[in-house]
């Protein structure tokens, strides 16, 4: 079981086009430009840090991948989406907390070309 209340997934387009990025269950819809990382940062909602799972409990996120674009299931109760610097792509306000340090997120990869 993972815990705790904040995570990232990182996105990558090796591509040489951009690349369709949704955010569920937001059906926010954006394009990673070719040759960039773009974070994906969600909190839980549950206040012991535990993920409800798209399909299984204990997800924190799902990723559906199709030919130029991909879906990501985002598991907790808002999102943060940047470039791997921190500077914002998305500059609505989804009601998150701020953005934790490194020491503070588990990290996982999911690179798309």
């Amino acid at each position: 079981m993972v815990t705790g209340g904040t995570v990232r997934l990182l996105l990558g387009n090796g591509g040489e086009a951009a690349l369709e990025l949704t955010v569920e269950p937001w059906a926010e819809t954006h394009h990673i430009p070719p040759q960039h990382t773009w974070v994906v940062v969600t909190h839980s909602p549950a206040s012991d840090g535990s993920w409800s799972g798209t399909l299984r409990g204990d997800e924190l996120f799902q990723v559906d991948h199709r030919p130029e674009s991909v879906t990501v299931w985002v598991n907790g109760d808002c999102f943060h989406l940047s470039d791997t610097v921190g500077n914002l792509v998305d500059s609505a306000d989804w009601q998150c907390p701020a953005q934790g340090s490194d020491s503070d997120v588990i990290r996982s990869r999911a690179d798309t070309a």
